[in-house]
This record gives structure tokens, sequence and C-alpha cells, in this order.
């Protein structure tokens, strides 16, 4: 079996480093379009933001540098089919439901843990979520 669609899930911390560099020679083996997906939780920011209005455009931009970064090195690697998307909300419903499904997704990549460990210490990590709920292959990179 060939993966066609794959999507990558990004935060920008080391798993999520790791977990993408595993992606690109997969998308390279297999011909693939890789989908580099970043979601801004809006929940971390939704108090906050009431005091300073910044949060969620600081948040974008810093999704965009993300992303612009990933594509690059993707690029520099000699991937050609790249597709980059930014999503609001928690990431482990938008990364195994909307953007997968929206995507086509034969294969999501993610990293084992990302940049939250008291959300992932109290109610679980983002891997093991997008793990449940998928539709298509998840491969968590350790």
């Amino acid at each position: 079996m060939k993966y066609q669609n794959i999507v990558i899930a990004v935060d920008g911390s080391e798993a999520a480093e790791k977990a993408f560099q595993k992606a690109i020679k997969i998308a390279k083996n297999n011909d693939a379009r890789l989908v580099i997906a970043h979601v801004i939780d809006s929940r971390t920011f939704a108090t906050a933001e009431a005091y300073d209005r910044t949060l969620s455009e600081r948040a974008e931009e810093y999704a965009k540098e993300l992303l612009d970064n990933y594509i690059e090195t993707a690029r520099n690697e000699g991937l050609t089919d790249l597709v980059r998307c930014i999503e609001y909300g928690s990431p482990k419903v938008k990364v195994p439901r909307d953007i997968a499904e929206n995507f086509k997704a034969d294969l999501i990549v993610c990293g084992a843990t990302g940049m939250n460990a008291v959300e992932r210490f109290l109610i679980g990590s983002v891997s093991e979520s997008i793990t449940r709920h998928a539709k298509c292959d998840v491969l968590v990179i350790r």
C-alpha cells in the first residue's frame, strides 16, 4: 500500500520536529502529498485575550512562521507537493476529524509528546487522541 496524502501535525516542539523528519521520508518514498498542519489551540488564550487583544494575532503569526520554516525544509529535501494548513480549535479534534478528512489523509504522523505537559497529564495527550479518533493510519514518533 502506498500513502497518497500524509498529514503531519506540528507544534514547534522537538517531538514534532522528529515526526516531521519521518513524514518527509515517508512522503518521498511514497511520492505523496504532505499536508503540514498546525492547530492554534484557541482555548489556551481565550480568557487572556480579554486583556490582550493581540494574542490571537501573535499566535497566527507564529503559526505562519512555523509552517514557512517546515515548508522550506521539505522543499530543500526535494518534496514539491506540499500544503500548509492552519486551523483554530483543539488539536485533539481538528487533526483527526477535520484536517485528515478535508485532505483525504491516509496517514497522520505526529510526535509522541507535544508542548503542553500539564494538559497531557490532566486529560491525555494529543497523539493518543489522534490515534483514537482517526479513520486512517496514524504513526506516532517517539
